[in-house]
């Protein structure tokens, strides 16, 4: 190759793979078989070992090289900051659980602490994820009910009704664990690669709406059991519509002032971040206000606002998870399993590209594992992470998960110290808290023109995920969308867009003949390119569109031929038709004798582009052989260009070559192939002159002979 300006110049011989193949060698690699995956994945030495313990405790690789002078600053103050929200955040996500304020605090503790230890990412917030936190309320409202009896479970007796839901929000987190920490040991990290972020967006917007329903009833004061299930959602609409003239005004004004202020202050914060060494903690302000204000004007008698409360003091002795209620509730745990993992991943992900460092996704869903099924332990309920609290922890200077446990001990002291300064805080407060952290999740409805005017099956797979996961619940909306998505990837490989191409004039480039002006089509040659792979549920339809392409069936002109050929010898039996002396020639695409009639067969040559094929299985391979078979049966010949290596071992495995179908039709660029043909046809323009067998009609009225 030779670079000349803004070309390129090569001079090589035409290559089929054939000649290719004798040309330049090809290396024998000898593949590892299962036997030798397994050898080696049971093999122990030192490095190994030295490597074992560093990827299961990954905080050996970076706290040796922790620089102190630099980071330490910044993992103070950040973990500061993220604390004080990570105890708000405890305190109002615990609402959406069905649980005592309390709790939360556990969810943001314990879970932090092993994640320190396990975790790859050095900037998430482990703790209460909104969405999480209902998903363990539906399981809670559901084994115990706000009114009626809880469900028939012998754990159950003697304990009471706030016991009981803390028993379920814990074993509920256990069997959440397990499953990560099952996954995490098979490897499996990877299945998150099946929740696209159309599907997550679809997902987390219709979890957004549910969580803003479920507050409404704190904002405004109103007292109503909770309602889970299937059109949960329109259930409790119903009840807030039902009881708005209940409203307490004190709470419905404290809620308005409070997601007012907190949204002017995020704004700011947003404006001028740049400006500001830390984002102004309005949250915390507010809180102290709400809490000091309340307090000083006994909001819980004058106006009857219900407040936090008592809160829990101190740590309680562990708890083993109860195995009727694990048994009632993991169906609904394994989604919790993948939707906390998928969130999690995906922001520590956005992160470790920022900052440049790796993270390990079967690690991840390790270390997620125990910190759920440890905090289960102690009565925390299902921990990921807050995206708000993740960009709180980077933005203010965090460096390390040094600042995640500083915020755990932040929390800490809240619930060994000063918790009770917390009690007078009304339930309103944290409902607005919850409400105007959503505004992201929210704004993610912006996304459906974008998805409408550029891609209509991602949009139909986000309108399918929201909608079901609005009206059908979480769990199973994430199994809708699930199913959505894979059925219009499924949708994309069984019928994907074929195209005929052509030779963009005074280039070796192809492009599909329809996008372009300037293009060279030989007369008799048909390049078809199918851009996918090619598999039993899409041969039938990679046939169809063949056959379309190239304007006939081979198959029936085939069936065609071999019927006018018993007409001929017919004909000639009756004395109808003589032979020359050149013995019976019939030319196909001329006049034929009267009721006789063929399909013309306008081509001479086949092209196959299977530069976008990435396997064959062995339904498609018997297929596209018969299919090559009827082509070459009616005299076209048909190459293959582009053709993986991988699928010509394949092909050689499976026998597919014979004495009809050679190698000699495989050609390693589509250049090559019509070189050949241009070669082997010089006269492209007169197609019966170039068909290898080739017939006449003789006619006794017609021809002497």
């Amino acid at each position: 190759m030779q670079p000349s300006g803004r070309h390129y110049v090569v001079v090589r011989p035409l290559f089929s793979e054939d000649s290719f193949a004798e040309q330049h060698e090809r290396i024998n690699r000898t593949r590892k078989t299962l036997r030798h995956h397994l050898k080696d994945y049971f093999t122990c030495d030192t490095n190994r070992a030295k490597n074992a313990a560093r990827s299961l405790l990954p905080i050996i690789g970076w706290i040796k090289n922790y620089n102190i002078k630099e980071w330490l600053l910044g993992d103070i103050v950040s973990g500061i900051s993220t604390g004080l929200v990570a105890v708000l955040q405890g305190l109002a996500f615990s609402l959406l659980a069905s649980l005592p304020p309390g709790y939360g605090l556990y969810t943001a503790f314990f879970p932090a602490i092993i994640y320190f230890f396990l975790g790859t990412s050095r900037h998430l917030s482990v703790g209460a994820f909104p969405i999480l936190s209902l998903m363990v309320g539906a399981v809670v409202t559901r084994l115990v009910p706000d009114g009626g009896p809880p469900a028939n479970i012998t754990g159950f007796e003697g304990l009471s009704m706030e016991q009981q839901r803390v028993l379920v929000a814990s074993s509920v987190t256990f069997v959440m664990g397990a499953f990560q920490l099952i996954m995490g040991m098979l490897q499996v990290g990877f299945i998150v690669m099946y929740l696209s972020e159309t599907l997550v967006s679809g997902f987390t917007t219709a979890a957004a709406v549910h969580i803003l329903v479920s507050q409404l009833r704190f904002v405004l004061g109103l007292d109503f059991p909770g309602v889970n299930g299937p059109l949960a959602i329109v259930y409790t609409l119903e009840n807030v519509f039902s009881d708005i003239t209940n409203t307490n005004v004190a709470d419905l004004v404290t809620s308005i002032v409070i997601m007012a202020l907190v949204l002017i202050v995020k704004e700011i914060n947003d404006r001028f971040k740049s400006k500001l060494p830390v984002p102004i903690p309005i949250e915390v302000i507010v809180t102290v206000i709400a809490c000091g204000v309340s307090y000083a004007f006994n909001f819980e008698k004058r106006f009857n606002v219900v407040v936090v409360g008592e809160m829990v003091d101190g740590y309680e002795s562990p708890i083993a998870p109860n195995l009727e209620v694990i048994k009632e509730s993991a169906v609904e745990a394994f989604p919790m399993a993948i939707v906390g993992f998928a969130v999690a991943f995906s922001v520590a992900k956005v992160y470790s590209v920022k900052h440049d460092y790796t993270i390990d996704g079967n690690q991840e869903l390790l270390a997620f594992g125990v910190s759920n099924m440890f905090g289960a332990s102690f009565r925390s309920f299902a921990a990921s992470t807050a995206l708000s609290r993740t960009a709180i922890q980077e933005s203010t200077g965090g460096k390390t998960q040094i600042a995640g446990v500083l915020s755990a001990m932040m929390v800490l002291i809240v619930i060994v110290a000063v918790g009770f300064l917390l009690e007078p805080l009304p339930r309103s407060v944290l409902g607005a808290l919850v409400i105007v952290n959503l505004k992201g999740m929210l704004m993610q409805f912006r996304e459906l023109p974008f998805l409408w005017k550029n891609d209509r099956t991602d949009f139909v797979t986000w309108v399918v995920t929201f909608v079901a996961s609005l009206f059908l619940g979480l769990d199973l909306g994430l199994a809708v969308g699930l199913g959505a998505e894979l059925f219009t990837v499924v949708c994309r490989t069984q019928f994907p867009r074929c195209s005929l191409l052509a030779n963009i004039t005074g280039t070796d480039i192809y492009r599909d003949r329809k996008d372009y002006n300037s293009i060279y089509e030989p007369e008799g040659v048909k390049i078809f390119k199918i851009p996918s792979p090619i598999f039993f549920a899409n041969i039938d339809f990679f046939r169809d569109k063949l056959v379309q392409a190239v304007g006939f069936s081979p198959l029936k002109v085939l069936k065609k031929r071999n019927k006018a050929l018993r007409k001929i010898r017919k004909m000639l039996r009756n004395g109808e038709l003589e032979i020359s002396d050149r013995g019976l020639e019939v030319n196909w695409n001329t006049e034929l004798p009267a009721n006789i009639s063929v399909p013309p067969v306008n081509i001479h040559s086949l092209v196959l582009d299977f530069s976008a094929v990435s396997f064959l299985d062995i339904s498609a391979l018997k297929g596209l052989k018969a299919t090559l078979k009827e082509f070459l049966r009616i005299e076209v010949d048909v190459y293959i260009v582009s053709c993986d290596v991988y699928i010509m071992e394949k092909l050689h495995q499976c026998s597919f070559f014979d004495d009809e179908i050679k190698t000699s039709i495989f050609y390693p660029t589509l250049h090559d192939a019509m070189l050949h043909i241009l070669e082997k046809h010089p006269d492209h323009g007169e197609l019966e002159k170039d068909i290898d067998i080739n017939y006449e009609v003789i006619q006794r009225d017609s021809i002497t002979v």
